[in-house]
């Protein structure tokens, strides 16, 4: 089971005709749908008919109850969702070639506390966006269950989330952040990688950066040299709001074929597919990333 933790709000996609022309109208096709990292990865990886569970919080409103039921309809488990204060809101941009900017009102997102330990039974990945280890208390829950995890030999998984949250909190206050957790795989996209600086692929973890209908890079644990994993182009001007999350879901419900030997040393627990064919995964993700946008 792949566990995940963070956001789950609404999403009012504006997507625009043209510039914005300042202080007059603009035209824009606007839609609200589910967002939210976490949620986003969570929902995709249902779509994949992988076990999944969503843990954050959610406000005690209309549009809350909403957004879980629609999250428990796609077959995620809900049972770990808190409820309180008013439901977050993501306003996106998207631009005539695609590109997307987002103003951010997590609201309750950020409220989560009181973890329980049950949350992580029978789960065998941990994701968590960087998103979820700035701000408590849901920062505190998320190292929390981060701990419990390892403790536990569940793997955890760790998204760069956002180049403005990077700036915010400065690349060395990041990496030793992610020092301090050593997630065994980190995900980035290209400019979330270069805000970070190449100390994030000299870790001591396998490090995935996806750069859109370029080839992905795949690091393995402190090297130098990266495998390229090809992507499929989109069609121009795509809304690419959520592929990164898609391929984050793709990646890690990765099982691989049932011949394929996952052992891992000491007689631990057998290792995660992503964990065990990083390559094989990385096609998984892009896939996954293309049904997104494909179905949009």
């Amino acid at each position: 089971m792949l566990a995940v933790v963070g956001d789950l709000l609404e999403d009012i996609v504006v997507r625009l005709g043209g510039p914005i022309n300042v202080a007059s109208d603009t035209s824009a096709v606007i839609t609200r749908r589910r967002g939210g990292s976490a949620a986003t990865v969570a929902a995709v990886a249902a779509g994949l008919g992988a076990p999944v569970r969503f843990i954050g919080q959610v406000g005690q409103d209309p549009t809350g109850t909403g957004l879980v039921e629609g999250l428990a309809a796609l077959g995620v488990d809900v049972n770990s969702v808190h409820r309180g204060g008013d439901t977050g809101t993501i306003v996106v941009l998207v631009d005539t070639g695609g590109e997307r900017s987002m103003l951010t009102d997590r609201r309750s997102c950020l409220l989560l506390s009181d973890p329980q330990p049950w949350w992580l039974d029978n789960v065998t990945t941990l994701h968590v966006p960087l998103y979820s280890l700035v701000g408590p208390p849901l920062s505190d829950t998320s190292r929390t269950l981060i701990r419990w995890a390892q403790e536990r030999e569940i793997r955890v998984s760790v998204d760069m989330s956002s180049v403005s949250l990077i700036e915010s909190i400065s690349r060395a206050e990041v990496l030793e952040l992610i020092g301090s957790i050593g997630p065994a795989v980190v995900l980035a996209n290209e400019i979330e990688a270069a805000a970070v600086g190449a100390d994030l692929t000299a870790g001591a973890w396998l490090t995935v950066i996806k750069r859109g209908a370029k080839a992905a890079l795949l690091f393995g644990s402190g090297s130098a040299d990266p495998v390229e994993v090809p992507a499929k182009p989109l069609a121009k001007g795509a809304d690419s709001t959520g592929a990164g999350d898609a391929f984050a879901a793709g990646f890690l419900t990765y099982v691989g074929p049932a011949s394929e030997a996952n052992a891992a040393p000491d007689d631990r627990p057998p290792l995660p597919g992503w964990l065990a064919n990083p390559l094989a995964a990385c096609n998984a993700g892009h896939r996954a990333a293309a049904r997104l946008l494909s179905s949009r």
